[in-house]
């Protein structure tokens, strides 16, 4: 059965690949991004949006009751990359990630909760990341974002519950995707590991949609994407002191590109 979807940052990356998914199965899927102009694949419709913007979020849930009645699937995907040692990354730069990464997921919610409340289901679906589950050093503000949207999707799970609404929370480790494009701020030396990470990365956005797809099917609550990822949840909670060497070495690493960075400016 044809199943109504609404996609943030739908237009690249893993919302893109996510959308791909959705149309082979032959679901509706209405993308929500920033682009201006945007050219939709075949069985889908755009509306640029800024999921920081309760104005934007209006619209879409005008869009989605004037043109289906309803919404089956919510996938709340926007998101930017983030972080940077803490005596580097602004407090700006954390009240983005906060406004982005975190509130504009809770702000999708708030607006189509009550709708799947009238409908007596649905399901939501929040795109974390691994980040949100194992703290690597100097990525503070992406952490503890994505920390907060695995809780939120947790407490959602629950609370929804008794009028038929999934929670999921996705999380993947690095793949290749632009994410890295998104990350502006004062830690040079951390945004060319993420990007060295992004890059090396032999996972891809559809490979990652594909997981999470089957994870929809089984009303997972938390889809962990990749053996990368699962590989790093195992060692946190079953070899504690290898991960926390692991995280050690990490920011020794950091530490000594910082070092080199600052000998040659």
């Amino acid at each position: 059965m044809s199943r109504r979807v609404l996609v943030t940052g739908g237009a690249s990356g893993l919302g893109a690949a996510l959308v791909d998914a959705f149309v082979a199965r032959g679901d509706k899927v209405v993308i929500l991004d920033l682009a201006e102009s945007y050219a939709c694949p075949e069985g889908t419709s755009y509306l640029r949006a800024d999921v920081t913007s309760g104005d934007d979020w209006a619209a879409a849930l005008a869009w989605v009751e004037q043109n289906w009645g309803g919404l089956d699937v919510l996938v709340n995907n926007a998101g930017i990359a983030a972080g940077g040692r803490i005596d580097e990354c602004t407090l700006e730069e954390w009240q983005r990630a906060i406004d982005i990464n975190l509130l504009g997921v809770v702000r999708g919610c708030q607006t189509f909760v009550p709708m799947m409340k009238q409908q007596a289901g649905g399901h939501l679906v929040n795109t974390a990341s691994l980040a949100g589950l194992v703290h690597p050093p100097a990525m503070g503000a992406y952490t503890a974002v994505k920390a907060g949207v695995v809780a939120l999707s947790e407490t959602l799970s629950y609370e929804l519950h008794p009028w038929g609404i999934t929670t999921s929370a996705v999380c993947p480790s690095f793949f290749r995707t632009n994410l890295a494009a998104s990350m502006t701020g004062n830690d040079e030396a951390m945004g060319a590991i993420v990007s060295r990470l992004i890059d090396r990365s032999t996972i891809t956005a559809a490979d990652i949609a594909a997981v999470v797809m089957k994870g929809i099917d089984r009303k997972q609550a938390v889809i962990v994407t990749d053996a990368p990822a699962r590989k790093a949840v195992r060692s946190k909670r079953f070899a504690r002191p290898l991960y926390d060497r692991e995280q050690r070495r990490f920011a020794a690493r950091i530490k000594a590109i910082a070092d080199r960075t600052k000998d040659t400016a």
